[in-house]
């Protein structure tokens, strides 16, 4: 057994592998449980005796149409912890009642149907019921690892056509399940190209991995097969979906962003399957913002995928040039630009706080910064007998208000309904697009032009010398701290 793959699904079920073996009767059920004790749990057996009552529960198998599984078997009874390349690890079997095939013996008697006794029921039920019930129950309750064994027909006297009907109702059964699981094409030929073309058609019919194989010399290296499709059915734990880091930092609502998450979440979502991974790398590379994906990384043992993204070197230069409004050509041209956005930064951090406390309240103020604040000379100074030293420092603080300018504009149209036309017209897009108002076109202007000019003229109406009263009036207040204010407006 391959070390690698056994710690990795003994890792994956927490040292827990416990297959649930079901399917259409006269299939391989009981030949794949007994295969499979034989190469993975007698070997690792010391006590003589448990050995010889793991090997007495071993079921048995025959050839035929007569059914042979009739109620059902789990193998080992109890279950049992092994030592598997230094892993600890619990393995049991069970062997379900299998759905019922055309032609087959043993699931009717003289009297009926056939009564079968389950660990579920205190009373017999029908073998049909048995089968259902039982696959339900083994795979919900029983098992980490679904088996779904079926057959080409080569191995025993039923024609393949017998076994398709119980072979989708098992295998539709079990994807209603939150349990991984495969399907073993039984069969004595499984390397002809008439059943690789077989296995084929099946998985594309079931979308689930088919293993062909002679069930009956079934090997170490066969069980070892089975073992790591398995794994791969186990659904993706945790997948990292690595974007450049550029693109992780855009706006939440910036084209490109939104983009690479929606493609991100749908993928998520669509491919569940660890084997699905490389799917999920087909379909990133499709996009015509991706250059390249590439799976980083796979981990079968935690169910973790790391896929890494790579995009054009043209796509980042076009998100720059819009962000900041013009193309920049080469580095010299990007260092200046963020020398100046750096400086630009700067300035406005000082003003940050009041910027948002004049939106929130209409008044701010931002604290000096050391470097702008000025030290003057110490002075001695004297109090009676007694002296010290003033300390006099000045530093500019900026004073924010915010002011209501209104604008309004009155035109005269002419009559009555001429006026509501006017209305109508600036209001037409309103509902869709409530800045579209200010496109509205008046008189060959539009709106917001109209608007701008009749609030730029009242901002520069305040002459100078008023400005700088309000000026020295703020600053008598800040330093004498007297809080009465009178003010008369002309």
């Amino acid at each position: 057994m391959s070390e690698e793959y056994i710690r990795q699904i003994i890792e994956r079920t927490s040292g827990e592998i416990y297959l649930g073996v079901v399917g259409p009767v006269r299939s391989g059920k009981s030949t794949f449980i007994k295969k499979f004790v034989e190469s993975l749990v007698l070997p690792n057996i010391d006590d003589e005796e448990i050995y010889k009552k793991v090997l007495d529960e071993i079921p048995q198998s025959s050839d035929g149409r007569q059914i042979m599984t009739t109620e059902p078997k789990f193998v080992p009874n109890q279950i049992m912890s092994l030592n598997i390349d230094d892993l600890e690890v619990r393995v049991r079997l069970v062997d379900c009642v299998g759905y019922v095939i055309p032609n087959a013996k043993g699931y009717e008697d003289e009297e009926g149907p056939r009564m079968v006794r389950t660990p579920w029921f205190e009373e017999p039920i029908t073998f049909r019921d048995a089968a259902e019930i039982g696959t339900r129950k083994v795979i919900e309750d029983h098992s980490t690892i679904g088996i779904v064994m079926t057959t080409d027909g080569s191995i025993s006297d039923f024609d393949r056509n017998d076994y398709l009907d119980a072979e989708e109702r098992t295998i539709e059964e079990l994807k209603t399940y939150d349990k991984p699981f495969i399907v073993v094409l039984n069969s004595k030929h499984p390397q002809k190209e008439e059943t690789l073309r077989l296995k084929e058609e099946m998985s594309e019919r079931y979308d689930v991995p088919i293993v062909p194989m002679n069930v009956d010399g079934m090997s170490t290296r066969d069980v070892n097969k089975v073992l790591r499709e398995a794994l791969y059915e186990f659904k993706i734990k945790e997948l990292d979906i690595n974007v450049p880091s550029w693109i992780s930092v855009l706006d939440d609502r910036h084209p490109i962003r939104v983009e690479f998450d929606d493609v991100i979440s749908g993928v998520s979502n669509e491919f569940r399957r660890l084997r699905e991974v490389e799917d999920i790398v087909g379909v990133l590379k499709e996009n015509d913002l991706v250059r390249d994906v590439s799976l980083t990384n796979i981990d079968p043992s935690s169910g973790r995928a790391e896929i890494t993204i790579d995009c054009d070197e043209e796509l980042y230069h076009e998100v720059i040039e819009k962000i900041v409004g013009n193309r920049v050509e080469d580095k010299a041209e990007f260092v200046r630009m963020l020398q100046d956005y750096a400086e630009a930064k700067r300035e406005f951090d000082s003003i940050d706080t009041a910027v948002k406390m004049v939106r929130q309240i209409g008044y701010g103020i931002a604290t000096p910064r050391l470097e702008d604040m000025t030290l003057e000379r110490p002075e001695i100074t004297k109090q009676g007998s007694r002296y010290g030293v003033k300390l006099r420092a000045i530093a500019p603080s900026i004073h924010m208000i915010k002011v209501d300018v209104e604008s309004t504009f009155e035109p005269i149209i002419g009559s009555e309904q001429q006026s509501k036309d006017l209305i109508n017209y600036i209001m037409k897009d309103y509902d869709k697009d409530p800045l579209s108002i200010w496109n509205a076109e008046i008189f060959g202007r539009t709106l917001d032009q109209i608007v701008n000019d009749g609030i730029n003229a009242k901002l520069h109406v305040m002459p100078e010398n008023a400005r700088d009263k309000f000026r020295e009036t703020l600053e008598k207040v800040v330093n004498k701290g007297k809080g009465g204010l009178i003010a008369i407006i002309l």
